[in-house]
């Protein structure tokens, strides 16, 4: 698959058929997410792939727990995506959170369904800044193998509950960064369409400063694209 097509396609999949995932498939996303940089090359991290269906029932008693407590926050407005960013048409936001919440519904409904759960550990990440390369990586390669898959972080409210089940050595240092779901997706890949435009959130030099060129459409599959103004 062509690096682009796999950048532009790849999205959050929470409509996952039950079907299960070869494990030389699960080896191919593993072995490219361990291919990401990573600070001095330390790989301070560990993945944890679960598909065990009594293991993942207990899971998705915990992910509706989890979920419920992330959307009292939203309702409330002090969730992580309560508000939109600056500059951004709240009409749109509310839209947005109303279809993921509607695909979020679907997957915490049937999540007993998930074929396969990976667990995404670090050690003293600096925010993130050495897993979410690797997290990337995985959910390209998935694409690459027809795989999708969604990345959540909401199980970290019930994260002594998570190492409990998975016996995860704690005491080491290992924290939960995220989970992924994946599976085969029913809907379809595609460009996301609801992204706001390079040029409206890019600047060059200095804050709000024009970045130089106009982008009114993706650029894959490639338009020409404009001149510099």
């Amino acid at each position: 698959m062509d690096i682009h097509e796999a950048l532009y396609t790849t999205r959050m999949m929470r409509r996952l058929r039950p079907d299960p995932i070869p494990l030389d498939t699960q080896a191919r996303i593993l072995d490219a997410a361990v291919r990401a940089p990573n600070g001095g090359n330390t790989q301070r991290w560990h993945f944890l792939a679960v598909d065990d269906p009594e293991l993942i029932r207990k899971f998705a008693h915990l992910f509706r727990q989890a979920r419920a407590l992330e959307y009292e926050k939203f309702k409330t407005g002090t969730g992580p995506m309560a508000a939109p960013a600056p500059g951004a048409d709240l009409a749109a936001h509310t839209e947005t959170m109303r279809r993921i919440k509607g695909s979020g519904d679907y997957l915490a409904d049937h999540f007993e369904e998930i074929p396969l759960l990976l667990f995404v550990f670090a050690i003293d990440d600096l925010g993130g800044a050495n897993i979410y390369p690797a997290i990337w990586s995985a959910l390209l390669a998935a694409r690459a193998e027809g795989v999708g898959g969604v990345m959540t972080m909401v199980l970290r409210n019930f994260a002594d509950e998570v190492n409990k089940l998975l016996g995860v050595p704690v005491e080491e240092g290992w924290t939960m960064s995220a989970m992924l779901t994946l599976g085969y997706p029913r809907g379809k890949w595609g460009v996301a369409a609801t992204r706001r435009p390079v040029h409206e959130v890019s600047s060059r030099n200095h804050w709000d400063s024009p970045f130089g060129v106009e982008v009114p459409q993706p650029l894959w599959p490639a338009p020409a694209l404009p001149a510099a103004g």
